[in-house]
């Protein structure tokens, strides 16, 4: 799995990579040899003009609001260049997600619970500092071998898109996460899922702290009554071999290899983080006991580094960067120093000042280029799907409205769809129009039964365009 020959900063780079809109992640191990992981940005997204600035300063917000207290985000280590390359480094590893555990198996309704718990309290702790998250997904979603809950990306997207996400659309996207998992157990644990379908709509009605005190104060619909993290631990655990504890020491941490010219894109060290928001860093009050929605203390976090050299850990060998700046500040104290080395410091920075002017040139050129050739908003991807059907018994000429909710990722364009009954060789078909920056969509279907019968009916949707082809259905009973 690990691939020791690739690194970026002292960060070894394994097997294990996944795209998504922003790039390519990639499962890593970090210099002290903890779990961590990289995202090397789509080039043709980071070129584009702002792009990288906005990036750089939504990081920065998020270390900020860390080191004030705010548990429950995905920390970065460091947002580094190299070459035309920029990646970002996070302290913790980003897999598995969501979406990868609800590919392999439907998620437990107590597990399904506790997810929703602890982003909902991660996303009202950001909004009461004043941000938001942006694009709440099961991507976004990772879950560690403990079972926790922690949001990645957050303001990326945002970044990309030169937009500030208003809390409506975090909301809509829990709202979702909440859907898709009463979804997967709906059939095994109709109640459990009934309480999810509750806690979505009154999420996007009443708000994220009311869905969440709901989805706490009714958990004895619950299987056993309580909220727990072991199934998703479990689930995590063997989901991927790099999210399970290693069963053997770790080995000395090898001195770093030179990996050329690599350059933190966080600010200087010594200059001021700079206020926070108002209310950064605090956070609702526990919702439930036994400390679910929390991260566990003592978990490693990694160093927050404020360019390399300064961070809030103990000092790990010299990186690549880190030396960049040591060997920079001890070249800047020569010049007041008697001697030849005056002249020596003078030519060595025109040098890199015509370096720096020719790489600059270089990127902005690219980043036009990219501009006009490639655009900037990525392909339209439906995410997932939700069918929902009446549960009464319809009588005597029913006119049933089942209802389907499409997730995408936000992109403009088109969705074609299909509606098929099994009671007769009917199929509906349609086309769905999206805008940029919605993501939830509904498709109904209105199925008028008639004539004396006592039937199960069932609605299949089909997403057709944009592959793959992605189905659900629900049903409902006709008596008559």
């Amino acid at each position: 799995m690990d691939n020791p020959g690739n690194g970026i900063a002292g960060f070894r780079l394994t097997e294990h990579t996944w795209m998504t809109e922003l790039g390519n992640w990639i499962d890593a191990i970090s210099p002290d040899g903890r779990r961590a992981g990289a995202l090397l940005f789509d080039p043709k997204i980071i070129g584009l003009p702002g792009v990288r600035d906005r990036v750089v300063q939504a990081v920065m917000t998020d270390q900020r609001l860390v080191l004030a207290g705010l548990t429950g985000l995905i920390p970065v280590a460091d947002v580094v260049a190299a070459g035309d390359q920029v990646w970002l480094l996070t302290a913790q590893a980003v897999s598995p997600t969501l979406a990868d555990l609800m590919s392999a198996s439907p998620i437990d309704p107590n597990g399904a619970v506790s997810l929703l718990v602890e982003t909902a309290q991660t996303l009202l702790a950001l909004h009461a500092a004043g941000v938001t998250h942006g694009s709440v997904h099961p991507g976004t979603v990772v879950v560690t071998a403990e079972g926790v809950s922690l949001l990645s990306e957050r303001g990326l997207s945002d970044a990309i898109r030169a937009r500030v996400s208003p809390r409506e659309r975090d909301a809509a996207g829990w709202a979702s996460l909440a859907r898709g998992l009463a979804a997967s157990f709906g059939h095994t644990a109709p109640e459990s899922a009934e309480l999810l379908e509750r806690g979505a709509a009154t999420a996007q009605t009443l708000g994220l702290g009311t869905a969440r005190d709901l989805l706490v104060n009714e958990r004895g619909r619950l299987p056993g009554g309580r909220i727990s993290r072991d199934g998703l631990a479990r689930a995590a655990r063997g989901r991927s071999a790099f999210a399970q504890p290693p069963s053997y020491a770790r080995p000395p941490v090898p001195t770093p290899q030179d990996e050329g010219d690599i350059v933190t894109l966080l600010r200087v060290p010594g200059q001021s983080a700079g206020p926070l928001g108002s209310g950064a860093g605090t956070q609702p009050p526990e919702p439930f006991p036994s400390g679910v929605g929390t991260q566990p203390q003592g978990q490693p976090v990694g160093p927050l580094q404020f360019g390399p050299g300064v961070g809030t850990q103990p000092q790990e060998p010299e990186t690549p960067a880190q030396r960049i700046w040591r060997e920079g500040r001890g070249e800047a104290a020569t010049v007041h120093r008697p001697g030849g080395r005056l002249a020596r410091a003078s030519r060595a920075r025109r040098r890199r000042t015509i370096l720096a002017s020719a790489v600059f040139a270089v990127i902005m050129a690219g980043a036009i280029l990219a501009w006009f050739r490639l655009g900037s908003a990525p392909d339209l991807a439906v995410k997932s799907i939700d069918v929902v059907a009446p549960k009464k018994t319809q009588g005597c000429g029913s006119a049933v409205l089942i209802t389907g909710t499409v997730v995408t990722n936000g992109s403009p364009g088109q969705i074609t769809y299909e509606w098929r009954k099994n009671l007769d060789k009917e199929v509906v078909k349609g086309t769905l129009r999206t805008e940029a920056d919605q993501t939830s969509y509904t498709v109904p279907l209105r199925w008028t039964l008639e004539g004396k019968s006592n039937v199960k009916a069932t609605a299949t949707l089909r997403i057709l365009t944009p592959g793959p082809v992605i189905t659900d259905k629900a049903s409902f009973t006709y008596k008559c």
